[in-house]
């Protein structure tokens, strides 16, 4: 019967869609083909309007814009990329704020291999990892304008705030974008576990070298 029929297809779509073997209907793909008619016959459309209104003139100026626009769009869509895979310039790291950075350093831990949560403590950025080997980083940040004074003798505040000794088990990280004073790299000496990552190293990092490279240790904070 008709009807029979009717039931046992709608009964094999429900199965295959619930395996996700059943492909998209139309109401999915409808949008993204609208979008595509739309994209190719916009930039048509105009360069028509333009040889009407302006002539061949008008014309070449409406392809040299449309070249120029399709160049600055894939520029764009390339650097969007490559900053989500966790590669980033100098110039580029150079302009991020606090919050920036620990997005920037997050794509970057992803991108070598680590799982992170980022969980933001008293409103300052800071980022949880663990790699496959079990090492977990606790890292936090300090901005570039808080250096430490080399007479300070317990390390600067916003340091052993951004390293402060947390679970066991924690590799301690502190990033910055400026540099770490002599009083700095001591404290951080007798810590134990804490590893501090200045503006050089940082670059380096964004251009793709992992942690470990640039001298990460495994060493727990006691």
């Amino acid at each position: 019967m008709p009807g029979s029929r009717r039931s046992q297809r709608q009964r094999a779509v429900s199965e295959l869609r619930a395996q996700g073997r059943y492909g998209p209907e139309l109401r999915d793909v409808l949008p993204g083909f609208v979008g595509l008619g739309l994209a190719v016959a916009g930039p048509v459309l105009a360069l028509a309007w333009l040889h009407r209104s302006l002539g061949i003139g008008g014309l070449v100026l409406g392809v040299v814009l449309l070249a120029g626009g399709t160049m600055l769009g894939l520029r764009w869509h390339r650097v969007a990329a490559r900053r989500r895979g966790g590669v980033y310039t100098s110039a580029e790291l150079a302009v991020l704020d606090d919050h920036g950075l620990a997005a920037a350093a997050e794509r970057m831990l992803r991108r070598d291999g680590w799982h992170v949560i980022a969980m933001p403590d008293e409103g300052r950025p800071r980022l949880y990892a663990r790699d496959r080997s079990g090492r977990q980083l606790d890292v936090g940040f300090r901005p570039k304008d808080e250096a430490a004074s080399e007479d300070e003798p317990t390390g600067p505040a916003p340091l052993r705030e951004a390293g402060r000794p947390g679970v066991d088990n924690l590799i301690r990280v502190v990033v910055s974008k400026g540099s770490y004073s002599r009083t700095d790299v001591l404290w951080a000496s007798r810590q134990g576990g804490v590893h501090l990552i200045d503006g050089r190293q940082l670059q380096e990092w964004g251009a793709g070298a992992s942690l470990d490279s640039l001298g990460l240790s495994d060493t727990r904070s006691g």
